[in-house]
């Protein structure tokens, strides 16, 4: 069956972000046996990089095609490997020329006592953490948390902060730290150092690894998948420990390790919010699978109705007294209640169709738990210290469970507009990158992922198939038709790009930023994508709701400015002149623009996979020495 231009179309819009190499199967040729037997040899063909042009032998294509077709599969998600812990080299310490200047306010202590406690120190921590703590100590003159046979008041305070580390999203028992008793034994000294010291360099070792999570988290993101792509932070811990000792206010110092950014201190707010609440959750339950269509009827309405009682605003609620007083929690879906669903679904930013599925029953229910919306928060706040302290007073930030991209200026958001991202076969990645240019009329230069899943099943059966859809092809750079190539060879020396056109996969602009999973913003022919809530609909590029608005902004000029460039109708890049970072991010919640945090599907399941890093983790550290 031939395929018509738009039904291929349709099939290949989703754009992919992925390159592979295909290896090419050995070129058939013309054997002496052949020759023999009176069969015709193929004109000779030049032999171009990475494909052997030429149409395939004859009788070759029903032997070849019995093979596998190949695939392109994208990144993969990881079993997380947490680092083991290591034990702090802290032997240094007692050689006297070191601790001939440390000082310890301990009675009788003498320098074969110190030598002596510190040599009996066995503290682990994480192999970071360890080592800072050894290049510490081996020229700090002065022991840090203890005055005379105690701990001081800088070591309760520390321990406090350490002990609170839940409040800002990090695990308290990853820096729990044995606390010596206030009494001890006065004849048996020895063991008062022993104790003392062990606890010096363990609150040191645990005040490190604070530190450091609370810079750059507790998650390497790069061992969660290969669809993560962050360069992690480097924390001075050294320096931060050297900061800890001249502090006078060690409160303040490891509290301000956190961001201090509003996105961060909004969920940080939201968290200590949830966990305050004390009462049981008066829950609106809707059957899971529930799915109701105006003319159905569903004992679940009686449900529905409660949730949009309960969630719904007072002017909605007035409007729909009359339907909402005279409910009699009958299974009929009436008009009245068709009407009733539609203005809920309108007001929370849904497709007002009145059916009745997992987006609109979300709102209905109030969304997540308050246990579910504390783990997506416990995510939220370690992947927000992937990112920098400052995200830049002019940013673009895709949030792709929101199914949403914003445009920010001097801080603060200016707009914001739908957008559809990968689905979860061709996820969209988690990176931040800066805008170099904007395309108008841009050519789409096919991915090899969609010429090795897509085209070549047809373009083994039908080689011109390419040049009948308007593609243009090359192998090795230079031009030729679709049906010269042998599409069973490989395909990694051949180019497929669709010209610019009304029907180009692009739209009418791309807005890139350059990066080594080939993902960019642009516009798109299916426009119907954006009416859906559910937007996970690509092959890992983000489309645009609104291209001309967001080209206009990060150029800094007019939407009729852009109208004027398109118009023009041919291919031409801009570039865009202003530092412009922009964040493509995933985030199960995170705050609107009014600072109160909004809760999204795990579209990816993503928060899964953080959540057993976080068990992967808290074993490898909570490990016994």
């Amino acid at each position: 069956m031939k395929l018509t231009k738009t039904a291929v179309l349709a099939a290949a819009l989703a754009l992919s972000c992925a390159t592979i190499t295909l290896n090419a199967a050995p070129a058939n040729a013309l054997t002496l046996f052949d020759i023999f037997r009176g069969k015709k040899k193929e004109p000779v063909r030049e032999e171009l990089p990475g494909v052997t042009t030429g149409a395939a032998l004859p009788g070759a294509e029903t032997k070849q095609a019995a093979k596998p077709l190949p695939r392109v599969t994208g990144p993969r998600y990881y079993t997380y490997k947490a680092d083991g812990l290591k034990r702090v080299a802290i032997e240094k310490l007692a050689d006297p020329v070191v601790t001939s200047s440390i000082t310890v306010d301990i009675p009788a202590a003498g320098d074969s006592g110190v030598r002596a406690a510190f040599a009996n120190v066995n503290v682990r921590t994480t192999p970071d953490a360890a080592k800072a703590v050894e290049t510490f100590y081996a020229t700090q003159k002065k022991l840090v948390w203890i005055d005379g046979t105690g701990i001081n008041e800088k070591a309760k305070s520390a321990i406090a902060v350490l002990a609170d580390a839940a409040s800002v999203g990090l695990d308290p028992w990853d820096y729990a730290v044995k606390i010596p008793s206030d009494s001890f034994d006065s004849v048996d000294l020895n063991k008062r150092y022993d104790e003392l010291a062990t606890f010096e360099i363990a609150l040191s070792s645990a005040v490190a690894t604070y530190v450091q999570d609370a810079v750059r988290g507790r998650i390497d993101p790069n061992r969660i998948s290969g669809y993560h792509d962050f360069k992690r932070k480097d924390v001075n811990i050294v320096a931060a420990l050297k900061n800890v000792a001249m502090s006078s206010n060690i409160k303040g110092y490891l509290e301000s390790r956190s961001p201090a950014g509003g996105d961060f201190q909004a969920l940080k707010a939201e968290l200590a919010r949830l966990k305050a609440e004390s009462s049981a959750e008066d829950r609106v339950v809707i059957a899971d699978g529930t799915l109701l269509k105006p003319g159905q009827s569903n004992p679940e309405l009686a449900n529905i109705v409660k949730g949009i009682v309960k969630h719904g605003s007072d002017a909605l609620k007035t409007e729909h007294s009359l339907t909402i007083a005279g409910y009699r929690d009958t299974p009929e879906y009436t008009p009245e209640l068709v009407s009733l669903v539609e203005a809920f679904q309108k007001e929370n930013g849904l497709k007002p169709d009145g059916v009745v599925g997992k987006a609109s029953i979300r709102k209905m229910v109030g969304g997540d738990s308050a246990a579910d919306k504390i783990a997506k928060l416990e995510v939220a706040l370690e992947q927000a210290r992937w990112l920098p302290v400052d995200l830049g007073a002019r940013h673009v930030f895709i949030n792709q469970p929101a199914f949403q991209v914003y445009y920010y200026e001097d801080g603060q958001e200016k707009f914001s507009m739908r957008t559809v991202v990968g689905s979860k076969s061709n996820q969209t990645y988690f990176f931040e990158d800066r805008i170099q240019t904007v395309e108008v009329n841009p050519y789409w230069g096919v991915p090899q992922s969609i010429i090795i899943n897509e085209m070549l099943p047809k373009l083994r059966n039908d080689p011109n198939y390419l040049d009948r859809m308007g593609y243009e092809v090359a192998v090795g750079g230079r031009a030729v038709p679709s049906s010269s190539v042998n599409w069973y060879g490989s395909t990694s020396g051949v180019s497929v790009r669709q010209p610019p056109s009304g029907d180009n996969a692009l739209g009418e602009l791309k807005i890139l930023f350059p990066n080594s999973h080939a993902i960019y913003m642009h516009d798109t022919p299916s426009k119907s994508f954006f009416k859906k809530d559910m937007r996970a609909l690509s092959h890992g590029c983000v489309r645009l709701a609104e291209p001309r608005k967001m080209a206009a902004a990060v150029l800094g000029v007019t939407e009729a400015d852009i109208g004027k460039e398109i118009a023009g109708g041919r291919n031409k890049g801009i570039s865009v002149k202003a530092d412009i970072p922009i964040y493509v991010a995933y985030f199960t919640a995170w705050p609107n623009k009014d600072g109160a945090v909004e809760y999204f599907d795990d579209v990816y399941g993503r928060d899964d996979y953080m959540r057993k890093a976080f068990a992967a983790t808290q074993k490898a550290r909570q490990a016994q020495s």
